[in-house]
């Protein structure tokens, strides 16, 4: 029994020293990186931006316990316009920050970042936050006014030109709109029966052009074997009818002279 608690007591006491090296170790964790932060605060006063960044970014690996490092960082940031840079840093130091003030310092910030890129909504949320960490803080409350009344003035143009848009398309004349579709709906009537018209006329003119199966197209025109051509009929009537014209002009020159005497003498 006593050396079951004598083990217990050694294994506290082994955990209450184990604690104690943590807790000093992450006290001079913090030290270093707020040291770091103080020298990077300098490097900012003297327009050394490049290596106030590095410090700052140093003293943030060194502890998750300093918040001012984030909150100065997010600082320098924003005053260089970089500001998804800056809310990133703000966001941070309001998660490490321990300490109300701390926190709605960051919550502060946000809220100006917001205001920047016209969130004005966001905005609002994020003012309201620094507020309940700090309900006395009048320029947050006067930004959270202001944000308020930007938020409403953009939810307003976004509702009237939603409202235009509509109103310009219940103001187009009805008949009109038939019209025009009536009017497609005709031209592609037109085309397509003019397209079937084309096509028809082209399925003739290649029947057309088409000789018969067996038939040369040089054929057409010519007569046939043994049978006489028109103007050759045509010059064979004529011949017969000259013929005939002859043997009757000889009958006539009879008739007119009449018949020849027996026995006449000549002189």
């Amino acid at each position: 029994m006593n050396k079951l608690f004598f083990l217990l007591a050694l294994g506290m006491i082994s955990s209450a020293f184990a604690q104690e090296e943590k807790a000093r170790e992450s006290e001079k964790a913090l030290k270093n990186s707020l040291n770091l932060t103080w020298q990077a605060n300098e490097e900012l006063s003297e327009n050394e931006f490049v290596k106030a960044e590095a410090d700052y970014r140093r003293a943030i690996s060194k502890s998750g316990e300093n918040a001012i490092a984030p909150y100065n960082l997010g600082t320098a940031y924003y005053k260089k316009e970089s500001l998804e840079e800056a809310f990133g840093r703000f966001k941070q130091a309001g998660e490490i920050a321990g300490e109300k003030p701390e926190k709605h310092k960051a919550f502060h910030n946000m809220g100006n970042v917001f205001m920047k890129n016209e969130e004005y909504e966001k905005a609002v949320e994020a003012y309201k936050e620094a507020l309940r960490n700090n309900p006395s803080d009048e320029e947050t409350r006067y930004n959270l006014a202001l944000a308020k009344a930007l938020a409403k003035k953009q939810q307003n143009q976004q509702k009237d030109g939603e409202d235009e848009k509509k109103d310009q398309k219940e103001k187009e004349d009805p008949q009109e709109q038939e019209n025009k579709e009536d009017q497609q709906d005709q031209q592609e009537k037109e085309g397509g029966d003019q397209e079937k018209e084309d096509n028809k006329e082209g399925e003739g003119e290649e029947k057309k052009e088409q000789p018969k199966q067996g038939e040369k197209p040089e054929e057409k025109n010519q007569p046939k074997p043994n049978q006489l051509s028109p103007q050759q009929i045509k010059n064979l009537l004529e011949a017969m009818q000259n013929e005939e014209n002859k043997v009757q002009e000889k009958m006539n020159e009879k008739k007119v002279k009449g018949p020849k005497s027996k026995n006449a003498k000549d002189w």
